[in-house]
């Protein structure tokens, strides 16, 4: 299914702010609830907390109980009863409190959310978001810090989209619940209080597309979600050395939009790939993939990767060591160019 095209919101705060990209989601799902009296936003502390993160603070309080719903601790029972509620004409926006705690909706991602569609010939349509705090560098305990976007981006019929900036998360939010097809939208919780500057007259980037944020020569490094800024601050390191280093912050995970990685590798050669997930079986290695066979002639190096370690997300004291950090980007950007 194409891509949402998003009117212009109404009712927003003024056209130009400086915005955590915390508050851009608040933003974002405050214009779309008032655009659209079938968008609910549903979840666990969602209404009367606004949420572990504060991402729906208010939104209750503005949009009443039947349009904000706090659940019950039951993921499984979320998802069942979105896509009940997606069936019956609305479109929810469901919260998962932390990244791993949505392993008990699974089932009913996996079995029912991502299939419907398909199995009704297109009858049904399931306009669900399912919103996921994904990533570590919090200092949390276990089950809040996974990366768990290359199981849902395998899935066919789910569409999985990752923002890393608060401008990307202002018109994403938007755009995903736009869409007639079932998003997973993975926010980098250790970015949600960077700011930057928000333009809502702008015209948004399609949601499922990737966009070059630093344009390069020496060497191509993509990564999305978190890793992104990790990314900029390494290109910004590398320069004092005279490297230059293009970054692409891919945004979309399924269906990946590698056009601008293509166009990206055939100039500079090299591409270095970068994500806080295991490296094994990952995002990261389908992209991999696909530049070899697309771009085979043009690279002067293997396609790497600074990834995280295969193994459980280990306990807040070693995270640090877990993480892709800048260093470990550089380290791999350096082995990329002494091919």
């Amino acid at each position: 299914m194409a891509a949402p095209t998003l009117e212009r919101p109404t009712g927003t705060a003024g056209a130009t702010q400086t915005v955590t990209l915390a508050k851009a989601l608040n933003l974002g799902l405050r214009a779309s609830l008032e655009r659209d009296p079938k968008v609910l936003v549903m979840g666990e502390d969602v209404g009367r907390l606004g949420g572990v993160f504060r991402i729906t603070d208010g939104l209750q309080k503005d949009f009443g109980e039947h349009r904000v719903l706090d659940t019950p601790l039951a993921e499984s029972g979320i998802i069942g009863t979105a896509i009940g509620l997606a069936i019956r004409g609305y479109r929810p926006v469901c919260e998962i409190q932390f990244d791993g705690f949505i392993f008990p909706g699974f089932d009913q991602i996996i079995s029912q959310l991502a299939k419907l569609h398909f199995r009704s010939q297109g009858k049904v349509k399931m306009p669900i978001v399912v919103r996921v705090p994904f990533g570590g560098g919090i200092g949390a305990v276990e089950h809040h810090s996974e990366s768990p976007e290359s199981l849902f981006a395998h899935i066919g019929g789910l569409k999985v989209v990752s923002c890393s900036n608060p401008v990307d998360a202002y018109w994403m939010i938007q755009q995903a619940i736009e869409c007639d097809d079932p998003v997973l939208f993975f926010e980098p919780k250790r970015r949600y209080y960077e700011k930057s500057e928000l333009d809502t007259t702008v015209d948004p980037a399609p949601l499922f597309s990737s966009r070059v944020l630093r344009g390069g020569s020496s060497a191509t490094v993509a990564a999305y979600g978190p890793m992104v800024r990790t990314c900029l601050d390494a290109a910004t390191a590398a320069e004092e050395d005279g490297i230059d280093l293009e970054v692409i912050d891919l945004r979309t995970l399924s269906p990946l939009d590698l056009g601008p990685v293509f166009d990206s590798v055939r100039r500079t050669g090299r591409l270095v790939l970068a994500s806080e997930a295991p490296g094994e079986s990952s995002v990261t290695s389908e992209i991999a993939t696909q530049v070899q066979q697309e771009c085979f002639y043009s690279l002067e190096a293997p396609v790497l990767r600074a990834t995280g370690f295969d193994t459980p997300y280990p306990p807040s004291k070693l995270e640090e060591g877990y993480l892709p950090d800048l260093d470990r980007v550089l380290d791999v950007v350096d082995r990329s160019l002494a091919y």
